[in-house]
């Protein structure tokens, strides 16, 4: 269960720690307190989508805490599945933090987490019901959701939509092959001819930086072949003049003269020197033996330089693009040349794969119709109980076409008056009628799952009086198993809380707060009296209050 809960620079909320009880959590307050920002922040530390314009205005940051206790079995596996372990104390903290920048971050027991990981240890601690889900109870293509939450098919359903999406995956193939022949004529036409001109190019990859590195070289032949020259006869010698290698044999020489005289004037490390001169001397020789200006092969360069570029600009930027192009085509070309021999094979993957899809949503639709027949009866217990004995609930279903929910077409049809024939929820339902179903139905999908807590927010829209008192009641009795957190506008509801928690406003200095406390006797019948009065609490609506609370305590011998 929610045990607290820590908001800081959410909205008008500066900084609010609320503790919660086991047990029927209400909170009240006047329109615009801030109920619905509480509400927001639980939803924002469980991984739901938030704004940043929930951070309070002027701070940089936003942060949301909750301390989860006695957490159950089904979250414990949850956590370790996820990487996170459970603490010993069966407790478990998560916390997230919303920067004015939108960046958010989020933790897990003190350990850092993504807010999809929030988001699913979120499904295994609390169920929130908000107002707009009334709305969507009116919405046919809502139900068949409920039935399976009810029924416990998501292991099944998740079976059936992944052979469901193998199914339209073969159809899609099928139907790619059987397009227009004139089409697939003119399409083998183009394949063929980009891989014919792609092939008849003999391309190689590192091709082009060869030519290129070529090219550059024939272009500047002469420069190269002028430098040549002048390096070789600096090193042998030239008509007029000595090269090095004579100079430096003179050099060794004298050397040799003034060995006797200087003994570090030695001539072999001359002679060192000079074999080398003289390897690099041959290695412009055999250089200027390889040097040729031939316009004619700078000319069949640059035409394959531009073939290369013409390809480049059909298939792709570069050679490995274009073989990569080539390939591909010719996977296409050998896909369309083969389609009878695919056709055939996929024609034959789809019956199979219709026989077992038809089978799981046979099994499905079986465990739906089981689950209709209990949920029906369980709901019109519940809104007996709620004040509408008369509704008759009951499941309209139909075999349709197979589609990514199934074979089955289910919607909520009521009758509100006995005689009269089922019709459609969404049709003939008051708001007052949608939240009682609601709140009936969230009862019974309650009581098989393990969530500890469920959150109603304004739950009782539309209702007051007796039934008002009723869904207090029915409140009150499921949460003898489980906690219960109620946002709610009426007395008769808020009367059977076991935790009476007010949310007031104020004005400081020209800024908004929001505050939360819990209530104690006298605080609770008066919060009870300015429900009912307004803000005229005269001493006969404080006694109808306290009367209210002795009922839903079994005190009252007006009960």
């Amino acid at each position: 269960m929610l045990s607290r809960l820590y908001i800081q620079n959410i909205a008008v909320i500066e900084k609010v720690e609320v503790s919660f009880e086991k047990g029927l959590n209400v909170f009240t307050g006047e329109t615009g307190a801030g109920k619905s920002i509480v509400i927001d922040s639980i939803n924002a530390v469980l991984g739901s989508r938030i704004s940043r314009d929930l951070v309070r205005s002027g701070t940089s940051k936003a942060l949301v805490t909750a301390l989860f206790e006695q957490i159950g079995t089904q979250t414990k596996e949850k956590l370790q599945s996820l990487g996170f372990e459970p603490e010993e104390d069966d407790s478990l903290l998560l916390s997230r933090e919303i920067s004015a920048d939108g960046k958010t971050s989020c933790k897990i027991g003190g350990r850092p987490a993504t807010v999809s990981i929030l988001r699913e240890i979120a499904q295994s601690l609390i169920s929130i019901h908000g107002q707009h889900e009334n709305q969507s109870l009116a919405l046919p293509e809502q139900h068949l959701a409920y039935i399976d939450q009810f029924g416990k098919t998501a292991g099944l359903l998740a079976e059936y939509q992944h052979q469901y999406a193998h199914y339209v995956e073969l159809e899609r193939k099928l139907s790619q092959l059987q397009q227009d022949e004139r089409e697939k004529a003119q399409k083998i036409d183009l394949l063929s001819y980009q891989i014919q001109e792609i092939s008849a190019a003999h391309l190689r990859l590192g091709e082009e930086e060869e030519l290129q590195t070529a090219k550059k070289k024939i272009q500047n032949s002469a420069k190269i072949l002028e430098a040549l020259h002048i390096s070789y006869d600096l090193l042998q010698g030239a008509e007029e003049s000595d090269g090095m290698l004579s100079m430096l044999d003179q050099l060794c020489g004298q050397f040799d003269r003034l060995e006797d005289f200087y003994p570090q004037m030695k001539s072999n490390r001359i002679l060192d020197f000079r074999y080398e001169l003289e390897e690099m001397g041959e290695a412009l020789r055999d250089a200027l033996s390889d040097v040729e200006i031939d316009p004619a092969e700078l000319e069949q360069i640059e035409d394959r330089l531009d073939l290369i570029y013409r390809l480049k600009r059909k298939y792709g930027s570069s050679i490995e693009e274009v073989l990569v192009f080539k390939e591909q085509a010719q996977q296409q070309l050998d896909s369309i040349t083969h389609v009878e021999e695919l056709q055939e094979k996929l024609e034959q993957e789809k019956i199979q794969s219709e026989k077992k899809l038809l089978e799981t949503a046979n099994q499905l639709s079986k465990k739906r119709k089981a689950a209709v027949a209990q949920l029906q009866r369980q709901v019109g217990d519940e809104l007996a109980f709620l004040d509408m004995p008369a509704v008759q609930f009951t499941v309209h279903s139909e075999i349709a076409r197979p589609n990514e929910t199934g074979i089955d077409r289910m919607e909520f049809y009521i009758s509100t008056n006995p005689g009269e024939p089922p019709k459609p929820l969404g049709k003939i339902a008051s708001g007052g009628e949608l939240s009682r179903i609601m709140l009936s139905l969230k009862n019974v999908i309650a009581e098989g799952d393990q969530i500890g807590t469920l959150i109603f927010d304004e739950v009782d829209t539309g209702v007051s009086g007796r039934a008002a008192q009723k869904i207090g009641r029915k409140l009150k009795q499921a949460s003898a198993n489980r906690q219960i957190i109620c946002v709610t506008h009426l007395a008769q509801v808020a009367a059977f809380a076991n935790t009476h928690l007010l949310i007031e406003k104020k004005v400081q200095n020209e800024r908004t707060f929001t505050t939360v406390h819990s209530l104690q006797q006298q605080e609770r019948t008066r919060e009870l009296a300015r429900i009912m009065g307004g803000e005229n609490v005269t001493s006969t609506v404080l006694a109808s209050a306290q009367e209210l609370i002795l009922q839903a305590e079994g005190k009252s011998n007006g009960k």
